[in-house]
């Protein structure tokens, strides 16, 4: 898989990512629902933290959440630069269509979320309570790196109470699967799920290749 073909599947995932937000930020208010089936909703919330809600300063509470942001937002940025050169690198040493394609999954999903986190708090302004509006002239709902992650995909397949006899949640009702997500979530989940289930296949003898490569020339 050359850098080229890498490059078109990362700009359109980030395309069909940006776009999908843009519009759930323009057209929803915090918290608005949309139940297109039972199994699948939509619904619009905003991500301050890691997956599922959670913050650098739920670990360490001598941090401000503002802080907390920004040191969340910075070091996606650092990974987006390793997972790059992790990228470039293997399309260099020709390693498999399969990790490139996976590694490019994992990038796209990066990048898409970093944008959210670094402008979106400065080209939106607020949710609560209204439709956002794009570029408000009287500016955004925070300043940059405090962006909030758009979520908007919520699937809860199932939904049921677990039996009694289940030590500590017995008699709990539960929902599967109840987080909710995004485009650029999807893709980096599938990216990884790819690199630990075909992990033969992505990690394949690099010199065999190589030699094969050589060979066909």
């Amino acid at each position: 898989m050359s850098l080229k073909k890498a490059t078109i599947l990362i700009i359109l995932i980030l395309l069909i990512d940006q776009v999908s937000k843009i519009y759930i930020k323009t057209h929803f208010a915090l918290n608005d629902k949309i139940i297109v089936f039972d199994w699948f909703h939509i619904a619009f919330i905003e991500n301050d933290g890691m997956a599922w809600g959670t913050k650098l300063s739920d670990f360490a509470s001598f941090i401000s959440d503002r802080t907390a942001k920004v040191c969340l937002t910075v070091f996606r940025i650092l990974a987006v630069f390793g997972i790059a050169y992790w990228l470039k690198t293997s399309i260099k040493n020709y390693g498999s269509k399969t990790l490139i394609f996976a590694i490019s999954l994992i990038l796209a999903g990066a990048l898409g979320n970093i944008i959210d986190s670094v402008f979106y708090g400065i080209i939106f302004d607020s949710s609560e309570g209204q439709v956002a509006t794009f570029m408000p002239p009287d500016g955004g709902y925070d300043t940059l790196l405090h962006g909030s992650v758009v979520d908007m995909l919520h699937f809860p397949i199932w939904r049921g109470e677990l039996p009694n006899w289940i030590p500590f949640f017995g008699g709990n009702s539960i929902s599967f699967f109840d987080p909710v997500f995004n485009i650029a979530d999807m893709a980096i989940s599938t990216g990884i799920g790819i690199l630990i289930f075909f992990n033969k296949r992505a990690f394949g003898d690099v010199k065999k290749k190589t030699e094969t490569l050589i060979l066909d020339d």
